[in-house]
């Protein structure tokens, strides 16, 4: 690669965030806290640089699957990493962090997607195979992580006994493993929207594809970890404001959701609404599929409470986002008013969550 590439700003602004947040500084007073919040911006963004040039060089689904994984994997390290330091007060942090990823990505990621490409293109096609695939891995797996919880009576609460995690855990891997084998070999025609054009796209070079994937996971992780860095100044502010202190688990969230939110919104502005709903279905299902696996894995060797039972309101929330994506998603093509009832759902979650 040339010198000129390399000082791009999506290869400056990573390096620029790591030296701060190693450096110290974040957290000190608000100017280092809002110095903190820009160059964690420009990571977003450059991430989605790189997730899109990795994704030029190896095709569509793998391109938008490798930014879920990636994304995920970053965000079940925070969690655990969370729960092992907060012990027993961190008993619902998995819970609240998988259901508020899910509610933003189904929510808010999915309703801005179908209205921004509503507004410019009227309609939008893609394959109702597709999301037929995801919603039924989807449903399946938060049914039995989320809402059968509170249902099972060997202990009390909405909790699960050591062998029934063990076995919802097999469960979310098996139908994972199974989604990821449809989508990548035997029906990888349902995730793709034939190019019409194909010459038109630039093809990187292996070079620039591997930097790129270096970059892209160097942005995920100091994403997280100034996310992380700054929710303690997050929290001050919801304080201050007098919102409950659930609200900062979704601003944390709606952060490190935030690279796979623009690339979407890019996907559907440039009329790719099949990779918006790869990068936004893909990433509910691997953020629920493989979270809890993980976390009931580190809470049954560290002998951790685990709560994963949502409660009454928040189980009517999750089924009405569910109906609706399904509802939106059944015909194969989208229009404006999907994605306007998709936005007033996430409203309606967040001014619960605020005025419960």
């Amino acid at each position: 690669m040339k010198l000129r590439e390399l000082l791009h700003y999506t290869y400056i602004f990573p390096i620029l965030a790591v030296g701060y947040y190693f450096s110290g500084l974040m957290g000190s007073d608000v100017i280092h806290d809002v110095i903190a919040g820009i160059l964690l911006i420009g990571s977003v963004l450059s991430a989605v640089h790189h997730a899109e040039v990795v994704a030029h060089k190896v095709g569509e689904p793998f391109g938008t699957i490798i930014l879920a994984l990636c994304i995920t994997i970053i965000e079940v390290a925070l969690i655990i990493s969370l729960m092992v330091a907060g012990g027993d007060q961190a008993i619902t942090l998995a819970r609240d962090t998988v259901f508020a990823a899910v509610m933003l990505i189904l929510n808010g990621i999915l309703g801005i997607c179908i209205l921004v490409g509503g507004v410019k293109y009227h309609e939008q096609f893609f394959a109702r195979t597709s999301a037929t695939t995801y919603l039924v891995s989807i449903v399946s797996i938060l049914i039995l992580t989320l809402v059968l919880p509170n249902f099972t009576s060997s202990v009390n609460g909405p909790f699960y006994n050591e062998a029934q995690l063990i076995f919802i855990s097999i469960a979310c891997l098996v139908i994972y493993g199974v989604f990821l084998m449809v989508q990548t070999l035997r029906h990888r025609s349902y995730f793709i929207v034939p190019d019409e054009h194909p010459e038109e796209h630039y093809i990187p070079t292996l070079t620039k594809t591997l930097i790129s994937f270096v970059f892209l996971v160097v942005c995920l992780v100091i994403v997280v970890l100034m996310a992380k860095g700054l929710s303690g100044t997050i929290e001050d502010m919801v304080r201050s404001l007098g919102a409950p202190k659930s609200l900062v688990g979704v601003i944390i969230a709606a952060v490190v959701l935030l690279p796979e939110g623009v690339a979407a919104i890019r996907a559907a502005r440039s009329n790719q609404i099949q990779s918006s709903l790869n990068l936004a279905l893909g990433s509910a299902l691997a953020s629920i599929g493989l979270t809890i696996p993980a976390v009931s894995t580190v809470c049954i060797m560290y002998d951790i409470p685990l709560v994963l039972g949502l409660d009454k309101k928040d189980v009517i929330l999750l089924s009405l986002s569910v109906f609706i994506v399904m509802l939106s998603l059944s015909r194969g093509k989208t229009n404006i008013l999907y994605g306007t009832v998709l936005l007033v759902n996430l409203a309606a979650y967040i001014f619960t969550v605020i005025v419960p």
